[in-house]
């Protein structure tokens, strides 16, 4: 069956599969260096600028509230006017907002730039996870995808770390904005000759409108108080008022889709037992793997004084450690099957929390932490690359896109609400303190934080075990039938 997702998508990947691969990798990079090349330019932003304390944060809290808002409608797009146009769409936000933040004069028009930002992650996103989704056969050849696409994904986390470092140093805040434009300009100028053109097929499909508004209002609305709730307090009129927003348009946008001719998001993708754990395990992952790269970032400065060169040098034995066990999961999954490795990946990534955990010391070594950030690194890039694949496996290709977005929706609010929850914890006992007590609370808060993540990771196993297992002859032909893909056309059909 024709569809935007997989119509012509077998001539280009036939020709050029590594190179197409490479430029889902690029992009895929280029979200997640944004993720965090910001954090450590923070300071220099806030002087720069005239942010106060209490509005700084939302140099941060403007891309998670507007990524995480959007990607049901990102996600959806995909689906109706292809992943090609959504791709490159995402990409021209990405560089035209940059642009303006970089060239920023005032606060808010910096807010406003990364806003803007966040919506073109929430196109490109989706986008980037359907192409590897249909361009790449299920079995050995995506495996292969994802692992390639997930060891860019969890190495630019903290590469934007690194990379935010150096850039701040060396030539000012304004550089971790003005470095998008030319690698966003960079992706489009490939994304033509190696993404096969979207086919929209025989039939024409609406745009549900109503599910439009009320999904990305809402779930807005519900990110936005997760991220608030901390600053303003959970009890704020304004946080309250925004969850009671956002739960009333919610509950509305289901009872739309329920009776929609042709939904936002059709509500039997629920019935799919992988899409549905697949997703409890990305927003499980994101509340506690996605949010120990925040504390060690809060030891190395607060505790022990790196700057934020330093910093992003320490970060460089878990990006390591993340590209190998990225790399070695697809391969993995491939002989023992998606389900296995997940979990064998997230108990890995326990082990090293809990080691990480045990070695954070006011008066501790960074040699003493490697140990446990290569086992924690492994574990988690091996985890980043297979949670998405499973998300979408037995998905349709014409609804690979809104499946991707649900699944990257639960990611973002996954995120907002871990750190949120850890955030308290590690803070709890700091207030009025200075000095060494400063330091030395400031270390255990750390500890129980890493000591709660561990505990979620341990959650997040016992979800994965809801993936449905493969059936061992299904996986053997997949294998044939991916090696025999110089032959015979390859669809993404589940």
């Amino acid at each position: 069956m024709p569809s935007s997702a997989t119509g012509a998508a077998t001539e280009a990947p036939r020709r050029r599969p590594g190179l197409l691969l490479a430029l889902l990798a690029f992009a895929q990079l280029i979200i997640s260096i944004d993720y965090n090349i910001v954090y450590v330019a923070l300071p220099e932003i806030g002087d720069g600028l005239g942010f106060s304390a209490q509005t700084l944060q939302w140099v941060i809290s403007a891309y998670a509230v507007a990524f995480g808002g959007f990607l049901l409608l990102g996600g959806r797009a995909c689906d109706l006017w292809g992943p090609r146009r959504i791709f490159v769409l995402g990409l021209s936000l990405y560089g035209v907002s940059s642009l303006l933040g970089g060239l920023a004069s005032d606060p808010w028009t910096l807010v406003a730039a990364r806003a803007v930002q966040g919506i073109g992650g929430a196109f490109l996103f989706p986008a980037t996870l359907t192409l590897v989704s249909t361009r790449f056969a299920e079995g050995k050849e995506r495996n292969r995808a994802f692992a390639v696409w997930g060891t860019a994904g969890g190495s630019g986390m903290i590469l934007g770390s690194l990379l935010g470092g150096v850039l701040t140093q060396a030539f000012g805040w304004e550089s971790v904005f003005f470095v998008n434009v030319p690698l966003a300009a960079l992706a489009i100028l490939f994304a033509f000759p190696l993404i096969a053109r979207d086919e929209m097929g025989g039939t024409r499909r609406s745009f549900d409108l109503g599910g439009a508004l009320t999904a990305t209002v809402g779930t807005t609305s519900v990110v936005f108080a997760v991220v608030q709730g901390p600053e303003s307090g959970w009890g704020s009129g304004m946080v309250v008022g925004a969850f009671v927003l956002g739960a009333v348009l919610l509950v509305s946008f289901f009872a739309i889709e329920k009776h929609s001719a042709d939904p936002l998001m059709p509500l039997r993708l629920f019935g799919n037992r992988n899409l549905a754990t697949g997703s409890a395990v990305t927003f499980f992952y994101m509340a506690t793997f996605g949010t120990l790269l925040y504390f060690l970032t809060v030891y190395f400065q607060g505790v022990h004084g790196y700057s934020a060169l330093e910093t992003g040098l320490a970060f460089l034995v878990p990006m390591v450690a993340i590209s190998i066990g990225a790399q070695t999961a697809g391969r993995l999954a491939t002989r023992f099957g998606l389900r296995a490795i997940m979990i064998a990946s997230l108990l890995v990534g326990l082990v090293g929390t809990v080691i990480v955990g045990l070695t954070l010391a006011t008066d501790g070594s960074y040699v003493s932490l490697i140990p446990g950030m290569i086992v924690m690194g492994l574990g988690q890039g091996a985890g980043y690359t297979l949670m998405f694949g499973a998300a979408t496996v037995g998905v349709d290709p014409m609804e690979q896109g809104i499946a991707s977005g649900l699944a990257s929706t639960t990611q973002q609010i996954g995120g907002a609400v871990g750190l949120a929850v850890l955030v308290a914890i590690a803070n709890s006992g700091l207030g009025g303190l200075h000095g060494e007590a400063l330091r030395s609370a400031t270390t255990d808060g750390l500890r129980t934080a890493v000591f709660v993540a561990a505990a979620g990771i341990a959650l997040t196993a016992l979800v994965a075990l809801g993936l449905q297992k493969p059936v061992k002859d299904r996986a053997v032909a997949q294998g044939g039938a991916a090696s025999a893909a110089a032959d015979e056309p390859q669809t993404a059909q589940v």
